[in-house]
């Protein structure tokens, strides 16, 4: 063992915990205690003396934090990158390693609704409903161009991870040909961030030390330590498992409308679905069945709907298959 290295390592647990807010998705947040006053995700120190398992762990955090006794619970990722407590600032070292474990709850309801932040207002590149996000033909693809330069594999990545027509790289059509157009692919939130990241696009490069300037554009609201990063994480495993897990039923309340299934489903994914063919999905899958109650808002009354119990106890149950949404040209 090299004496020299001395560094303890310690273990945070994070979790990301959303939940669906009239057409926002939107994640719990605790205020931040640094100088920066970024929101975070609510997280603590792994404590093996005090806590028999991680999960464990993290429920605690979380509730000494928020007050919420969250249900849902899978393991999302873990990050050990150094840089998670430097300040980029005035060029500090990390006295401990940070190992990060993250995490990805889901809650039907908002109490306390000033400590929901709208996931969209931290990635407002990955929200399509309206079209394509004004954020990247004038702001975040120019920056990226310029970033890659003439090296291919950057471009290759800028490509595959932003769904951006490349028309420097050469590919098997021949030399100085662009490469085809991609569908957007709506799981590869991570991808785009982690590339931002190192393009020195978001603020949280400067505050990790990475750069020595901020960034002049306000790409999405950072976050403290890397919790955009596990927001992302967060975000592409959800909009992957509605696919092929009906996991936005433990997003709805217990009666619920087949247009607030849909409504949910879109404010995950950020794309809109056709009607039709969203409905086709549920009916074939056999997923909800009526309550023989209708909903009383306003306007025309709506037949409310409820997840099958039988369904709910089957661990072979099918996603929704919904389609990537569609690119369009830059």
């Amino acid at each position: 063992m090299d004496k020299n290295h001395t560094a303890s390592v310690l273990i945070d647990l994070s979790a990301a915990i959303v939940s669906v807010r009239g057409d926002q998705p939107v994640c719990l947040t605790v205020p931040d205690v640094s100088d920066y006053q970024t929101p975070g995700l609510p997280f603590g120190p792994f404590y093996p003396d005090r806590h028999r398992t991680m999960e464990i762990g993290l429920r605690q955090w979380v509730v000494e934090q928020t007050a919420l006794d969250i249900g849902y619970v899978e393991q999302l990722y873990t990050f050990g990158d150094r840089g998670r407590r430097s300040d980029g600032a005035d060029g500090k070292e990390e006295n401990e390693h940070i190992v990060s474990v993250g995490y990805l709850a889901l809650s039907k309801q908002c109490p306390q609704p000033d400590q929901w932040s709208e996931w969209y207002k931290h990635f407002p590149w990955e929200d399509w409903r309206n079209g394509r996000p004004d954020i990247l033909n004038k702001q975040i693809i120019p920056s990226l161009e310029t970033w890659a330069g003439t090296d291919e594999l950057r471009r290759l990545r800028l490509q595959q991870a932003f769904s951006f027509t490349d028309k420097f790289c050469s590919n098997k059509s021949g030399p100085n040909k662009p490469w085809p157009n991609k569908p957007w692919n709506d799981e590869y939130v991570l991808d785009r961030y982690e590339l931002m990241y190192e393009a020195g696009l978001v603020w949280e490069a400067f505050a990790d030390g990475r750069q020595k300037e901020k960034i002049s554009a306000q790409n999405g609201i950072a976050m403290q330590l890397d919790h955009r990063r596990i927001l992302a994480t967060a975000m592409s495993r959800l909009r992957a498992k509605l696919k092929y897990r009906p996991v936005v039923f433990e997003l709805m309340p217990p009666a619920f409308t087949l247009t607030q299934v849909q409504k949910t489903t879109e404010a995950i994914l950020g794309a809109e679905l056709h009607k039709q063919n969203f409905r086709r999905q549920l009916a074939k899958n056999e997923l909800v069945e009526p309550t023989g109650q209708m909903s009383k808002a306003r306007g025309r009354p709506a037949e409310l709907f409820k997840f099958r119990q039988d369904a709910s106890q089957s661990s072979n149950l099918p996603g929704l298959r919904i389609p990537s949404v569609k690119s369009r040209n830059f």
